[in-house]
């Protein structure tokens, strides 16, 4: 795939990942637990200029991720109810879980996005000043659960973000879509900074572009404080879509945490905006991102 870098699309979509399955208060206090404190987040995310909310559940006494349907219904109901963002649900929720139960909060809240896993790997914490091993696990995404997924996802109108963290991964995409189960085009998400999968650099980057099919939409994720603000403002000036949030990132600036992935959505629209983009509405990014209707 080819992009004009000289005439990108003016509208890009901001999407705040929220939680995902590691962040915990004790590193950051603005990480969400309950309902209320997610539709809160999410509403400061959609009013500084998200369209898209990334959502891992999780249960409000623990503050672990939860695939408790009731807990993950509660949450995506709260957030409806405070403001009109789109949302994006985890298919992974966390280590451990099995393949019914990841898929199962698709078909049962149908939310109008969904990860979608492209490939079994390492994943893992590691100490990247001595490669100390914190804690590991295999990540299984199997050819079956793809396209599985990606069926129950075709037959309830949601639409799969392909998440992708190495160029083998995509590889796996393009056989799976020989079946028809994808709904084109696709929207990717090229994932760096985990160990197990690729760094974040301009040329992975661009090998990803250069490798996926014409006309997907895309955005671009980088783990850390250093190098999320780089990927964003690369993905920016290429054309594409941007990540942020308390997922991948705890911090705002060097030493400082963010007071929430609101305070990350609004650097994001600075950013864009001294390239002459502006942030997606979430219905103009129901058009951008070619969600299904229902």
């Amino acid at each position: 795939m080819e992009i004009d870098v000289l005439r990108p699309n003016k509208k890009y979509v901001i999407c705040a990942a929220l939680t995902g399955a590691a962040t915990m208060k004790d590193q950051n206090p603005a990480v969400p637990y309950t309902a209320e404190e997610f539709a809160e987040e999410a509403y400061r995310c959609y009013q500084e200029g998200a369209a898209v909310v990334h959502i891992h559940a999780r249960d409000p006494q623990t503050g672990l991720p939860t695939e408790n349907i009731d807990q993950i219904q509660r949450v995506v109901d709260a957030v409806r109810e405070r403001c009109p963002i789109l949302i994006n649900l985890s298919t992974a929720i966390r280590a451990g879980v099995p393949a019914e139960a990841r898929i199962k909060p698709i078909e049962v809240i149908k939310p109008d996005m969904a990860s979608l896993n492209t490939g079994s790997m390492n994943f893992a914490l590691i100490n990247r000043k001595t490669g100390e091993l914190i804690t590991e696990t295999v990540f299984e995404n199997t050819f079956a659960m793809l396209s599985s997924f990606a069926r129950v996802m075709k037959e309830n109108k949601v639409k799969p973000e392909l998440e992708v963290y190495d160029l083998g991964h995509m590889e796996n995409v393009r056989l799976t879509s020989l079946q028809g189960v994808f709904e084109e085009p696709r929207h990717y998400n090229f994932l760096f900074g985990i160990a197990g999968g690729m760094p974040f650099s301009v040329g992975n980057l661009a090998q990803y572009i250069a490798g996926a099919p014409d006309g997907i939409t895309w955005v671009a994720t980088s783990i850390g404080p250093k190098l999320q603000p780089v990927c964003n403002m690369l993905s920016l000036a290429l054309g594409g879509n941007v990540r942020v949030g308390l997922e991948d990132n705890i911090w705002i600036s060097e030493g400082v945490l963010a007071r929430g992935s609101y305070e990350q959505v609004a650097l994001a629209v600075k950013m864009g905006s001294t390239i002459g983009r502006g942030p997606a509405t979430p219905e103009e990014a129901r058009v951008l991102l070619n969600l299904p209707e229902r």
